[in-house]
């Protein structure tokens, strides 16, 4: 069926270029269970993603049943989308949706509501760690996908044919990877599971960068206070300069050139250009200025200020055999319940349960019903591995 789809859409391929076409299209989505959405955009100069193309299809073999919204048309609003978007009987199903709902939430604070994304309820499914489309639409489909224009200028106009058949193809199977995945997980019982992820996804939070925090992106190795405390002042001014100006953080200066500044701490001009890593618009102008009140601000840090802002380490010294018993652990319960084991916990949350931590997502929800549990009861002596074959069994104590 779904080929006859995309037969139907190559030989006229329907383009939305106007505010009450797309109206009228969301109309009709809206008397279905649900709509498909794909995005395409471009991040490569710009801080914020530029939306450059929307996906979307209904359910059906029409060959209107899938259209292509072009948002760089300077007579279409997505304000009908977004209105769609608030319907409460339409779900609106995304595969790996997190910068696709990003665009939104930052284009009009939006998050579409019901919504499903295929990327997750696959790893509850057992598909595997954050599986990809293509791999979807092979094992469900039984199809394969032409990406030869996965990496190609979404924001030139106009669209080629190969460009525009690529990118349909991003929501006409997913209709029935979404009817494949919905099925299966009313069937073993896992909608909480899926339920709980997507709550992530749908919390507003997730899409809000604070500068404040913008250190935690920065990879060090450092112990030393002072230099924490540049990195962190010198994090939050150039989030906060790339969010203003719309451009990369690297165009504001590396993180390379981040430890440098922390480490040779510049007071002036003369001393910033001195850097040997620093790019040479950013020796003056607001972005000089920005490193030197951050590193000024740095000075008045004590170590007090960092240990109160850095996460703890984790204390982890001396349990290293047991984190590796609770990965044994975690890869035998993943296979067990047919679960992607990252979806259950991570290398840092095995750690975190070796170091005493009680506080953790593992502990709570099907997540401990799955693996918490005996991770407990393993973590106090009250549980041993032992194995049967190839599996792994629990055996109490």
């Amino acid at each position: 069926m779904l080929n006859n789809i995309i037969i139907h859409i190559s030989l006229k391929m329907i383009i939305i270029k106007k505010t009450q076409e797309l109206k009228d299209f969301c109309k009709k989505c809206s008397a279905y269970e649900y709509v498909t959405l794909d995005t395409e955009f471009l991040r490569e100069r710009t801080y914020y993603s530029k939306l450059c193309l929307v996906q979307m299809a209904h359910p059906g073999n029409s060959k209107d049943s899938a259209v292509l919204i072009d948002p760089l048309s300077p007579d279409l609003s997505l304000d009908p989308l977004y209105e769609l978007f608030k319907d409460p009987n339409v779900v609106k199903v995304f595969h790996a949706a997190r910068q696709d709902l990003e665009i939104f939430f930052v284009d009009k604070k939006i998050i579409p509501f019901p919504f499903f994304d295929t990327q997750v309820a696959a790893m509850v499914c057992g598909f595997g760690e954050q599986v990809g489309y293509e791999k979807l639409v092979r094992s469900i489909c039984n199809e394969g996908l032409d990406k030869s224009s996965r990496f190609t200028d979404w924001s030139a106009r106009p669209l080629s044919s190969q460009q525009m058949q690529y990118a349909i193809g991003d929501v006409t199977y997913l209709r029935e990877i979404y009817e494949f995945l919905s099925n299966k997980i009313n069937k073993n019982g896992r909608q909480a599971w899926v339920e709980e992820e997507l709550s992530i996804l749908m919390d507003p939070e997730t899409y809000i960068v604070d500068p404040k925090f913008a250190w935690r992106r920065v990879k060090t190795r450092t112990s030393s206070w002072k230099m924490l405390a540049a990195i962190s002042e010198l994090a939050e001014f150039r989030e906060k300069y790339a969010q203003i100006k719309n451009i990369p953080r690297n165009r504001v200066y590396k993180d390379d050139c981040m430890m440098e500044l922390a480490a040779t701490r510049p007071k002036n001009l003369d001393d910033l250009n001195k850097s040997r890593l620093l790019l040479r618009d950013a020796r003056k102008g607001q972005i000089a200025e920005g490193i030197l009140s951050a590193i000024n601000l740095s000075d008045k840090y004590t170590s007090n200020d960092v240990e109160r802002q850095a996460p703890q380490k984790e204390k982890t010294q001396g349990k290293e055999g047991l984190s590796e018993l609770l990965r044994v652990l975690l890869k035998a319960k993943a296979e067990q319940f047919g679960v992607a084991t990252k979806l259950i916990a991570t290398s840092a949350d095995l750690d975190r349960i070796a170091g005493g931590e009680m506080e953790l997502n593992v502990f709570k929800g099907w997540r401990n019903e799955v693996f918490g549990h005996d991770a407990m009861r393993l973590r106090e002596g009250k549980v041993a591995l032992s194995a049967s074959g190839k599996n792994v069994l629990v055996v109490d104590i």
